[in-house]
Formats: C-alpha cells, structure tokens, sequence
C-alpha cells in the first residue's frame, strides 16, 4: 500500500488523499453501531462509531484481513456538528479499534439513515496483499 501524497500539498491529519494498493479487493457495506444482535447498546455518537468499526474490523477479519488492510473509508452522519464536535474522543478511539493507519476518507452528512437509532454509518473498502 502507498499513501499518495503530491509534496507540494498539506499533509492531512486523520486521514490520506489518496491510497494505491494491489491484492484482493474487500468490499464491506455500511456499518452502524449495533451489535452481533443487531440492538444498539448506546445511542451515543462516539459510541456507535466504535462499533461500526469494530463491525469492519470483524467483517475484514473474516476474509483474513486486518485493519491496516483498509483503504478507504466513508462516514455518513447525521450531525455533522455532533461528528466535528467529538474530534478527540472520536480520534482515540479510532486509534483504538483501528491503529495508527489513515486511508483515504470521506465524511458526508446525510438527512437519516435507514435505522432510526442511527448516529453514523461508516462503509470500507480493503485490499489484502496476495
């Protein structure tokens, strides 16, 4: 995997503008922040985050990937002043479930998503190295 990055550019923080990688495409649909049993455990925006990455985490697993194997990101949410206004705590435990590993992202506001209960529903494309 390499980060693109033109030099003349600032460097982003939190994220990549680019990723170029080869290997087996993994394609993992929308993840919101319930659990194995599809019932949300907080309705808290920070908290459901953690989840649905956990969910990626656990969906990538399953074709033997790891998180480092995450290429690209999109986060829609509801709120956007509830997403930027939870920039740290949201930061750490990115780093928590994810690492030190920053795909290329995207963050979209969205009017609703299709549950209810929903704070954020965040989409990921991996590549796993052959």
């Amino acid at each position: 995997m390499r980060i693109l990055q033109p030099p003349e550019w600032a460097k982003p923080r939190g994220y990549s503008n680019g990723v170029a990688a080869s290997g087996q495409i993994i394609f993992i649909s929308g993840q919101i922040g319930w659990d194995t049993e599809c019932k949300f455990q907080t309705a808290e925006f920070v908290g459901q985050a953690r989840q649905a990455l956990l969910n990626i985490v656990a969906i990538l697993a399953e074709a033997g990937g790891k998180p480092e194997h995450i290429t690209r990101l999109t986060w829609y949410v509801v709120d956007k002043n509830e997403y930027l206004d939870c920039g740290k705590l949201l930061g750490a435990v990115y780093r928590e479930v994810i690492g030190n590993h920053y795909p290329a992202m995207s963050a979209v506001q969205v009017t609703a998503l299709i549950e209810d209960a929903a704070r954020v529903e965040i989409e990921a494309t991996a590549v796993i190295p052959v």
